[in-house]
């Protein structure tokens, strides 16, 4: 039974991680008698121990020469001899602090993070002789240092982590890193560093870019202050009444260095992503030639950490891959709803982690042969792939010309005030098309154009297909402002889902090319794509409405179809989020216009 409480979907604003709910009251009382620093401790000499674990905290310098000093709890398989040489799998993130994940969990007696006691009980790694290790990053924990957003020195961190587990006298040297959210992030940075000793990494839902998790091509998110703001609060947990002095002091580092606060809320603020800054954060660069085998998972639909830059980091790899990826939100691979339905739809998932890692870690011949790649489309199917995207052409959609204004989506005869309100008695005048330029929109087939946005439309597919991997768009602007583009399957009697949107800023005049977010989403036969061009009329990002009219030539945008008639069934359910992903992103149109580019599987 899992004492240490239930797994639960509330996400903490602004932090990347799914938190656990303890069960109140916490665990009993008791006295970790005995047991001085460095001794084993067992699950029957303190319940908050996985059972078969032996537990021993341990600390070890960062690989930066920073005098950063990284603390490190170690499960080792409690019926095997203390140098008996096993696998590793290390975890590294700031979600392992003894008093909680995100926040003070309750805990009344010291003991190791049950961040990932699912997997080690799901998975039986005792049993099966594997040591996991998990290691705080700088400033988080028991870990020294100013916490740095996976930047070089957080890339320090992994590096010393993975080469401390390596080097123990009880293990093989073989390491493998597991995670979800910030975790998984931290084993795409081990892939990057190129280690020899680190044989898999198996990352659920990471950020592909750092940068994407705050920006939108120079626009900010709204929880650009947020993030810092939770980290900081994350980094300055305090430790346990009952933690060593070590511990403690370590713990407290923020006391005596306030810059480490200061400088995470001002550092990641930057929105250039050429800068200095987001460049030793972009992981889908870093990737390029990197070989370790990969197990990833990522939502399509995913609201929190979203697949933005994937294909990217996934084509820059070189390694064998395997991966989930589908319609769900930002769970992990076992993780069910009240139901009992799991989350992703897919069975079995320690069983092919366990496979994966059995493989590389301990050059086990898999039993059963899984799939590289499993994908769930929109419509709930399943299908395996070697890769993905797997792609059966591309080709550039022309889209048409038109103009709105960038007014963030107020209505049309408002303008924004100074302060931030709305001001409908100074409203921007809406210019009206002349003549030529309403014929063209006509020939182009936009419908008339609205106040904060124009529409293309392709004609009906003659044929199922699937839209894959990223689209990108392209457009001349005729001035500064802001730009959201929005992807819609529009059935023939107008329901449409917008299943894909991205937005820029607009510094200057001129030509901008962005990628939309990855995607897997089938079109029925007779459904049409609606491409949307307009102001960012959501709450999903924090912009500032030019109040200009913005008129847009010359557009186009980059699509990758797959061929569905070619899929190969594996197994899977409907992930449950799928519905309510539909139901909340619908609407109806009434005004469709003629369709002006092809939905087509073949040039």
């Amino acid at each position: 039974m899992n004492i240490r409480g239930r797994a639960s979907a509330a996400v903490t604003a602004g932090a990347l991680v799914t938190i656990t709910t303890l069960t109140a009251g916490g665990l009993p009382a008791a006295a970790q008698t005995g047991a001085a620093p460095g001794d084993p401790v067992t699950h029957e000499e303190n319940p908050r121990v996985p059972e078969g674990a032996a537990w021993t905290e341990a600390y070890f310098p960062s690989a930066d020469d920073s005098g950063v000093e990284l603390h490190a709890d170690v499960l080792r398989p409690a019926h095997l001899p203390p140098h008996a040489k096993t696998p590793v799998i290390l975890s590294i993130g700031p979600y392992f602090a003894h008093a909680g994940q995100t926040g003070s969990e309750g805990w009344d007696r010291v003991g190791p993070s049950s961040r990932f006691q699912d997997f080690i009980d799901g998975a039986g790694l005792m049993a099966r002789g594997y040591t996991f290790v998990m290691v705080d990053l700088r400033g988080f924990g028991g870990s020294t240092g100013c916490l740095d957003w996976v930047g070089p020195g957080e890339q320090a961190d992994v590096r010393a982590a993975i080469e401390w587990s390596a080097r123990q006298p009880w293990s093989t040297g073989k390491v493998g890193m597991y995670g979800k959210s910030y975790d998984a992030v931290t084993g795409l940075v081990g892939n990057n560093l190129r280690i020899k000793s680190l044989k898999a990494v198996v990352a659920q839902e990471p950020v592909w870019n750092m940068y994407n998790y705050l920006f939108s091509n120079k626009v900010p998110r709204p929880n650009v202050t947020g993030t810092p703001e939770a980290y900081n609060s994350i980094a300055t947990i305090p430790a346990l009444t009952d933690d060593s002095d070590r511990y403690k002091a370590n713990a407290a580092y923020e006391d005596s260095h306030p810059e480490c606060l200061s400088d995470n809320l001002t550092n990641n603020n930057n929105p250039d992503l050429h800068s200095a800054y987001w460049r030793a954060r972009n992981l889908a660069a870093g990737a390029a030639g990197t070989d370790t085998p990969l197990f990833v998972t990522q939502g399509f639909i995913e609201p929190n950490t979203k697949p933005e830059d994937m294909e990217e980091y996934l084509d820059n790899h070189r390694g064998r891959e395997r991966g989930w990826v589908g319609q769900w939100e930002h769970v992990r691979g076992n993780d069910t709803d009240s139901e009992g339905r799991l989350l992703q739809g897919r069975a079995g998932w320690f069983d092919e982690v366990m496979r994966f890692y059995d493989q590389y870690l301990r050059g086990v011949r898999p039993s059963v042969t899984d799939p590289e790649y499993a994908v769930e489309d929109n419509l709930g199917n399943w299908r395996a792939q070697s890769t993905w995207p797997v792609v059966t052409t591309s080709y550039d959609a022309r889209l048409s010309s038109g103009r709105y204004v960038d007014n963030g989506g107020a209505p049309a005869a408002a303008a924004r005030a100074d302060d931030g309100r709305w001001d409908m008695e100074n409203a921007p005048r809406i210019e009206p098309l002349s003549e030529a330029e309403a014929s063209a929109a006509r020939r182009g087939g936009a419908t008339e154009t609205t106040d904060t946005s124009f529409w293309t439309w392709s004609t009906p597919a003659s044929q199922k297909l699937r839209l894959t991997g990223t689209p990108e768009i392209r457009l001349d602007a005729s001035t500064n402002g802001n730009v959201m583009v929005r992807l819609w399957d529009v059935a023939p009697d107008g329901t449409a889902t917008m299943f894909n949107e991205n937005v820029a800023l607009l510094e200057r005049r001129g030509r901008i090319s962005f990628d939309l977010k990855s995607t897997d989403w089938t079109i029925e036969p007779g459904h049409r794509l609606g491409v949307q061009i307009g102001t960012i009329d959501t709450g999903r990002w924090r912009d500032v409405p030019s109040g200009n009219t913005i008129r847009i030539s010359d557009a186009g945008l980059s699509l990758d179809v797959l061929a569905p008639r070619f899929d190969r069934p594996t197994q899977g359910d409907r992930s449950p989020y799928l519905d309510a992903y539909l139901a909340s992103n619908a609407t109806t149109l009434t005004n469709v216009g003629r369709g002006t580019f092809p939905l087509k599987l073949w040039r």
